[in-house]
């Protein structure tokens, strides 16, 4: 996680200075592109072949990444290089449909059921101190020593992710080989109706998420922050709080208890973005939606986990999170053309995203009264 985020403050700089600013709504739309249709292979080769596989593709795709950056910048024609980012980001994609799906059905393998939710929350915590900590290096390193720098720091986290990983036991009981098979999309079985719910909840969500890594550099910069990645530790030391308490209540109290407040949190933040004038008004905004991802990840993982049936638990989760590609590629790519047609729109966008929070609760509030056994329900 932190060779991901170590990235994405410094890309929009990095287009602009090719010449393509006006692109930047591609830079996560294209990312969750790849990202998306990788997961068509992901949680059923996941389910068959073991979750091991799965983690290791999508960690090399991650330590190739940064190197396949380097090499695009180098092309003499400007139009080829900015084609060739372009490429190298929906390829990049790959690592994250691969990644997280495999990791968390490795988790819910190994730790008992009723505590699902405070296992992904530590999990969360983890990836999050990643991505606390990846921003700001990254910043500094593309500030201090140049994008270079920061793209050599990206692919060597990338290996040596891999090397730990490739030392964890396989914990699918009985896994095969990987076979050509696993990847034809056409032969069925790439989805899980059961993951409907969390999927339909973590949209809204996710486009929120897509518009605010957008537009929020721009809005950092503009307020005066030099390393614009140190807003992003913000929000996630924020989201790791509340992942260290989320988890384990959403064990006790109810998946959809907790998503209900997550809800309402992402539309305070994001209310609270859309008259951000000053520092302290955008730090305050920052922590309040940072502790609504907290919240809502760790139990939208765990909600996914309950409704899957026996031997879905990958292939759900990468259900779960073509919401989270579509999602974050929509909220990206919207946000982004608009915001660099029109700059002036770049609050109201925030204020676009607090009605998506209030969409995610009115959801769960009907599924809650359909429901009354609440976030276990099938």
């Amino acid at each position: 996680m932190a060779s991901f985020g170590m990235l994405l403050p410094e890309l929009p700089g990095y287009l602009a200075q090719m010449g393509a600013h006006h692109l930047i709504g591609w830079i996560v739309a294209l990312f969750t592109i790849g990202a998306f249709f990788s997961r068509f292979v992901s949680g059923r080769m996941a389910d068959r072949a073991g979750r091991k596989p799965v983690m290791l593709f999508g960690t090399a795709v991650t330590a190739l990444a940064g190197f396949a950056y380097i090499g695009v910048a180098r092309m003499d024609n400007v139009a080829m290089a900015v084609t060739g980012f372009l490429v190298v980001r929906l390829l990049h994609g790959l690592s994250t449909g691969f990644r997280p799906t495999g990791t968390s059905a490795f988790l819910t393998d190994i730790v008992p059921a009723q505590r699902r939710g405070e296992a992904l929350g530590y999990l969360g915590v983890a990836g999050n101190a990643g991505m606390a900590l990846g921003p700001a290096l990254g910043s500094w390193l593309a500030v201090e020593f140049g994008y270079d720098a920061m793209f050599l720091a990206s692919s060597a986290l990338g290996v040596a992710a891999y090397g730990m990983t490739s030392l964890l036991p396989e914990s699918l009981p009985q896994p095969r080989k990987v076979q050509w098979g696993d990847l034809n999309v056409f032969e069925g079985g790439s989805l899980e109706r059961a993951a409907w719910p969390s999927s339909v909840f973590l949209l809204p969500v996710a486009l929120a998420f897509g518009a605010f890594l957008t537009v929020t550099p721009d809005l950092v910069e503009e307020l005066g922050f030099k390393y614009k990645g140190s807003f992003n530790t913000v929000v996630v030391a924020a989201s790791i709080v509340a992942r260290l308490i989320a988890g384990k209540a959403s064990d006790r109290h109810g998946r959809v208890e907790l998503l209900m407040v997550g809800a309402v949190l992402l539309a305070l933040g994001m209310t609270l973005f859309s008259n951000a004038t000053t520092v302290p008004m955008l730090l305050t905004a920052g922590v309040v939606y940072g502790l609504s991802i907290g919240i809502n990840m760790p139990a939208i993982f765990a909600w996914t986990i309950d409704l899957a049936p026996e031997g879905k638990a990958a292939t759900s989760l990468s259900t779960m999170l073509m919401a989270l590609e579509v999602g974050i590629g929509g909220g990206a790519y919207v946000s982004g053309t608009w915001y660099a047609t029109n700059p002036e729109v770049l609050l109201s966008l925030y204020g676009g995203c607090a009605f998506l929070g209030l969409a995610g609760f009115a959801f769960l509030f009907w599924w809650r009264r359909v429901h009354k056994n609440g976030g276990f329900a099938r």
